[in-house]
């Protein structure tokens, strides 16, 4: 659980801007309300961590970064269809930087990190996949259902980041633990060994 705490945190205030960019777009705000209020929202979650002196880590870039190219395309070409494409650019983009060794490492405590830092890794380059896949899917709805691209851009990423999310602690927790009881098998064996 208290893994669990100390990643959802950082993993909620990381993509802040965009969540409630998705979630007032899925309640029938429009496409210029929720992408004004995601950039807002990206502004300040960005000028948060200079304000305070620390490196902003590169999803709170990317979820700025989207929101503001939302914001862009959306007040100067006024064309729904590029805006439901925007999502399938942005997912590719985060899973090219998901591809990079150790970026989930921030959302773990440092003492566990020696211990599961290998299981972290691995899920690096699955949220990667997952994304990949999620920018495939948008496209998809996008296209060829534009009518349930709302409900889908509301719920379909929240969820599956959410799910993956649980399972990702699940294994990380089971896999710790596992480790952890190996570890003092060993010692105990050690010991014994030593008498």
């Amino acid at each position: 659980m208290r893994t669990l705490l100390y990643a959802i945190g950082p993993m909620l205030f990381d993509s802040l801007g965009v969540i409630l960019f998705a979630v007032l777009l899925a309640t029938g705000a429009g496409i210029l309300v929720a992408t004004v209020a995601g950039t807002a929202v990206a502004l300040a979650v960005v000028g948060y961590e200079l304000a305070r002196g620390r490196k902003v880590a590169a999803l709170q870039w990317i979820s700025l970064a989207s929101v503001l190219f939302a914001a862009a395309a959306t007040l100067f070409t006024g064309d729904p269809r590029f805006v439901m494409a925007k999502p399938t650019i942005v997912y590719l983009i985060v899973g090219s930087v998901m591809l990079r060794k150790g970026w989930l490492n921030r959302y773990i405590p440092p003492e566990q990190l020696a211990l599961v830092g290998d299981v972290m890794d691995r899920f690096g380059m699955i949220w990667s996949a997952m994304m990949f896949a999620s920018a495939g899917l948008n496209l998809i709805i996008a296209i060829f259902f534009t009518a349930w691209w709302p409900l889908f851009i509301g719920v379909f990423p929240l969820t599956s980041k959410f799910g993956l999310f649980a399972v990702h602690v699940a294994v990380v927790h089971f896999v710790m633990k596992a480790r952890l009881r190996r570890m003092a098998g060993d010692e105990a064996a050690i010991a014994v060994a030593a008498e």
